[in-house]
């Protein structure tokens, strides 16, 4: 039986992203590739980076747990007009589930308005941590996308027209021990529907993938690793050449998950159009140009699989 590719797994530090956009040495253009390479064949990759702390993302994680050790009323005063960003929690279809999602945790005051709105005598170490771990998780966001179009060829200013029509979402999520076997989903299958995710979780594994042949394959994050995770926007940027990943949350044992993830999407207004530069005779245009506020509120009035393909396939 053929087994599965395993997910590639790739490493660079600080210096490496430091030295490689100043002199673009060989190493820096090999490691360009590779991302690009991941994206293309899985959609994800596993990274290791060690410009965010490990005691930072030991903090953010023991911060998420008494965040959602408060009272469900209080959990639930987190409420936003946006979908996804809300407190979600008892949800029947994945009852296992809890999250919040915060707006642009980068700026320093939304960290706050909602660490007070959840402490309202204020809880100023995990706003700081909230704030700090978005920012670092963007910085790594934005690395990565210059990287992608670095390795295309692609030049500079439209990377730059793209990180300036960027917003953010972090999301921090827990996933419940399942009661029983056949109760075990954590999340849904879905695509991410917004540019790049980065996810940071703790030992718990759960996270799986659907390879090109259609099987279900578990990620195996290791210790003080990242999850980098195409999504539907940056897949029609690409014309299709990166890979959007199906994925789920599956629990199994008997610990809690938690994961957060730094979600970097197009702002509101923006037009999601293929880069001319992959557009040609061999890989013809798939997707129409798209207004991705437009198609964010029409996959959320469908949550359809193949919400790209419905509404912007060519």
């Amino acid at each position: 039986m053929d087994v599965a590719p395993k997910i590639p797994v790739i490493e660079f530090s600080g210096e490496d992203v430091e030295h490689g956009r100043s002199s673009s040495s060989e190493r820096w253009k090999a490691l360009c590739s590779k991302v690009r390479e991941a994206c293309e064949s899985h959609g994800c990759f596993v990274l290791t980076y060690d410009e965010i702390p490990k005691s930072l993302r030991e903090d953010m994680l023991v911060g998420m747990k008494a965040l959602f050790d408060l009272p469900e009323e209080t959990k639930c005063k987190y409420q936003h007009p946006k979908p996804y960003r809300s407190y979600q929690g008892k949800c029947p279809v994945v009852p296992l589930h809890e999250s919040f999602g915060i707006d642009d945790a980068t700026r320093f005051e939304a960290a706050q308005d909602f660490t007070y709105l959840m402490w309202p005598q204020g809880n100023p170490a995990f706003c700081e941590i909230l704030n700090m771990m978005s920012l670092k998780m963007l910085e790594l966001s934005f690395t990565i996308l210059g990287m992608i179009f670095e390795s295309f060829g692609i030049e500079e200013k439209q990377y730059e027209a793209l990180v300036k029509d960027s917003s953010s979402i972090l999301r921090v999520m827990k996933y419940r021990v399942p009661a029983t076997e056949d109760q075990n989903l954590g999340l849904v299958p879905h695509t991410d529907k917004n540019a790049l995710t980065i996810l940071c979780q703790n030992e718990v594994q759960g996270l799986e993938i659907v390879t090109k042949e259609g099987h279900w394959e578990e990620v195996v994050v290791p210790k003080d690793a990242f999850i980098v995770i195409v999504g539907d926007a940056l897949k029609a940027w690409s014309n299709g050449r990166l890979v959007a990943v199906k994925h789920r949350v599956v629990m199994k044992g008997d610990k809690e998950r938690y994961s957060f993830g730094l979600f970097t999407l197009p702002k509101e207004g923006a037009v999601i159009e293929a880069a001319r530069e992959l557009v040609d005779s061999e890989h013809p245009l798939l997707y129409r140009p798209f207004n991705f506020a437009d198609y964010f509120s029409y996959f959320v009035s469908t949550l359809s699989d193949d919400a790209l393909d419905i509404y912007a396939r060519v």
